[in-house]
């Protein structure tokens, strides 16, 4: 894969580059390397496959510091002594688990090879949140190495959608200003996305935070990292946004990917079969439920697009908004039937009148 043509990128991250100055202290210098992504952003991230006589590996130019990079290493290390499928961070010739190179540090870790989990296999999907609970349990008391940056989140999300949903009322009033084509589809759909965004505040404001449960969570538990090998292990890869957070936040941010696909399009039956693998081993309380269905209330690709739009509107790609926006649409009203269903089924089961 080509990397960018940037003469420092080229310089410093190419594969001959990184054969010449990284590979070394891992004794490594006569392996393959392939550039698998790169992304040149401000938290530039690159990654490579090397290919050795001894195996195959994964290189990755970490975008945080050492502090909290030894964050990530004891959350690593934590699942792995606890007997969940996590690839380690492996040390280099001096027993480091990192090397330094141009102000940039990069780690190692085995190459996990496989097909990612596939949610449109029920056995597969169900099996990933049977893991993640798993995961949440038993890294309850977690705690980091000493001298690592602690990271926490756990933010009040009603305070955030509130902040989403004012941000909707300023759009609308764009829109009726601009009156162009995204505006006319934005203007269309409001009073479905308004109704999702009242329904996410209703919910979230009947939330105890203080009563949900907080451990250390992934953070990016989806699809592309969570891989099974050929003995059908499921892995967890990639832990650079872990925290300790709300176990119901991890948990939401994943079913909303799942629900969003065209296959499961807000479908009530995938989301209750995926609850009930997680509480098998992890159950929620009634707080978590509201939490989540305030989470997956919420218009998000309507809010986010739209407020990416009117913040560009003079150069941003008008047609290319008005495509995403419509695609974001088609599938509003299975969300809206989808909350009525979740928002019944939580009264139902914990008996609220």
């Amino acid at each position: 894969m080509p990397l960018p043509a940037n003469s420092y990128d080229v310089n410093l991250l190419s594969e001959e580059n990184v054969k010449i100055n990284i590979l070394p202290y891992y004794n490594l210098e006569n392996s393959k390397v392939t550039a698998i992504k790169f992304k040149d952003t401000d938290k530039q991230r690159a990654v490579y496959k090397i290919t050795s006589s001894n195996g195959d590996f994964c290189l990755k130019k970490v975008y945080f510091d050492k502090d909290e990079l030894l964050f990530v290493y004891s959350a690593i290390e934590w699942l792995y002594r606890n007997n969940i499928y996590v690839p380690r961070i492996l040390p280099n010739k001096d027993k480091g688990r990192f090397v330094e190179y141009e102000d940039m540090l990069f780690i190692l870790t085995p190459w996990i090879d496989g097909p990612k989990c596939n949610y449109s296999s029920k056995n597969q999907t169900l099996y990933s949140y049977k893991n993640l609970a798993n995961m949440h349990f038993l890294s309850k008391g977690f705690f980091p190495v000493s001298g690592s940056t602690y990271r926490k989140g756990c933010n009040n999300l009603f305070l955030s959608i509130n902040k989403h949903f004012e941000n909707l009322l300023i759009n609308s009033n764009l829109a009726f200003k601009e009156k162009d084509m995204f505006s006319k589809i934005y203007l269309n759909y409001f009073e479905k996305a308004l109704y999702l965004a009242n329904a996410s505040l209703a919910s979230l404001n009947l939330t105890d935070f203080d009563k949900l449960s907080i451990s250390l969570c992934h953070m990016d538990y989806v699809s592309k990292n969570l891989i099974y090998d050929k003995n059908d292990n499921l892995w967890t890869i990639d832990f650079d946004k872990c925290r300790i957070d709300y176990c119901i936040y991890d948990l939401s941010y994943s079913l909303r990917r799942v629900l969003r696909r065209e296959r499961s399009s807000w479908n009530i039956d995938i989301l209750l079969e995926c609850l009930k693998a997680y509480e098998e081993i992890k159950p929620l309380n009634v707080n978590e439920y509201s939490y989540l269905l305030g989470y997956l209330a919420f218009p998000q690709k309507y809010w986010k697009i739209s407020r990416d739009y009117y913040k560009n509107i003079n150069k941003c790609n008008k047609k290319s908004f008005i495509n995403i926006l419509s695609k974001s649409l088609r599938d509003i009203d299975d969300q809206i039937k989808f909350v009525d269903s979740f928002n019944q089924y939580i009264n139902n089961k914990f008996s609220i009148k």
